[in-house]
């Protein structure tokens, strides 16, 4: 099968602008549009510093472009007010479109920030496999002696005729039975994901009235939605304890004194584990906690891993693992005074997450 100019334009990783001779867009492309936050539609017409002002050492740039009709280039590092102001660092290079249309340009922007994104991401889904294995062998290697305990424990009771003695091994099967059923939450879902369309503030304004019951009175909550995101199928119970588990380790790490902000935000073309999804929901817990000790960033999401007192260190693993069954992935930013976790979340069939469900489940 042979591309058109128009599919090849469309699916080049590098964000392209064409220019008029006014220097005004006259067409992006999908790259461009999850670069920049904005849809080709609002940035026809304007021009590259209307959208982002610190592109301005592109003006010059560009001028010299349609004097001498060479291409030009320069790195620039510049912020996107329509993505909440995130930092890019982009290799930018401008060219005339043609020979015959030299005045009219094209400008390049190979985001490196990008590909420092994707191996990221794909470190995040590496730790997720590694994860997802240590945790079943952890809980199999304990579901085992607890089997043989609750066995042992049922052969004694048949064997004392003490009532008092009675009350003991209860207990004893009682705990054993807790223990059962904590390991066994440990090794995930068994079950196909139960999808069922729902608004993703609706699941957030639920996960937050638990929350706020409990936080200290000191811990403001601040919500900025998105109120244009469409319903998206989600398996409601495992995206809510997703959202819980994230919260609620935000909390703890603010203390007694501080802010949590809830953001949602829609992303167009956004990239998770190489695949393309034409719209994705971004939910965003932000806290101005002390932030993630360094020495374990880069394990976060490995289980038993934690740096708070008392952490099991299985809440993030978890909630990365239910995302993924989604087809998402959840990712972090951290310093000091500010915490980003950002769940991502694509809209797909419904089909398409169950025949993913299904090549995970036998992959791991």
């Amino acid at each position: 099968m042979v591309l058109s100019t128009e599919e090849i334009f469309e699916n080049l990783a590098t964000a392209i602008f064409v220019l008029s001779k006014e220097q005004t867009i006259l067409l992006i492309n999908a790259a461009a549009e999850t670069m920049f936050g904005i849809s080709r539609k609002q940035a026809a017409g304007r021009s590259p510093i209307d959208l982002v002002p610190e592109l301005q050492p592109l003006e010059p740039l560009c001028t010299r472009v349609q004097q001498t009709g060479q291409s030009f280039g320069r790195n620039l590092s510049f912020t996107i007010p329509q993505r909440n102001f995130v930092t890019v660092r982009a290799a930018c290079r401008v060219s005339p479109l043609t020979e015959s249309a030299s005045e009219q340009l094209i400008i390049e922007l190979f985001d490196a920030t990008h590909w420092q994104q994707r191996d990221k991401e794909q470190a995040l889904f590496t730790q997720r496999a590694a994860s997802r294995r240590i945790i079943r062998q952890l809980a199999h290697e304990i579901l085992n002696p607890l089997g043989g305990m609750r066995g042992a424990v049922q052969l004694l009771e048949r064997q004392i005729n003490d009532p008092e003695l009675d009350e003991y091994t209860r207990v004893i099967t009682k705990e054993v039975d807790r223990l059962v059923a904590l390991t066994e939450n440990l090794l995930g879902p068994r079950r196909q994901l139960d999808l069922k369309s729902v608004n993703v503030h609706e699941l957030l304004e639920h996960v937050l009235l638990l929350i706020e019951n409990d936080a200290p009175a000191g811990i403001q909550f601040i919500r900025d939605y998105d109120p244009s995101l469409p319903d998206i199928d989600l398996d409601r119970d495992q995206i809510i304890q997703v959202f819980l588990n994230i919260a609620r380790n935000a909390i703890q790490s603010i203390g007694t004194t501080g802010v949590l902000t809830v953001h949602t935000r829609a992303f167009t073309n956004f990239v998770i584990d190489a695949q393309r999804h034409r719209l994705t929901i971004g939910v965003e817990f932000e806290d101005d906690g002390p932030g993630i000790s360094a020495d374990i960033e880069d394990s976060i999401f490995y289980p038993l891993v934690t740096n708070r007192e008392g952490g099991t260190g299985l809440g993030l693993p978890l909630a990365q693992d239910l995302v993924s069954h989604h087809g998402g992935v959840i990712e972090f930013e951290s310093e000091p005074g500010c915490t980003r976790f950002m769940v991502r979340l694509p809209i797909q069939l419904e089909e398409q997450l169950q025949e993913q469900l299904q090549l995970q489940e036998q992959l791991s």
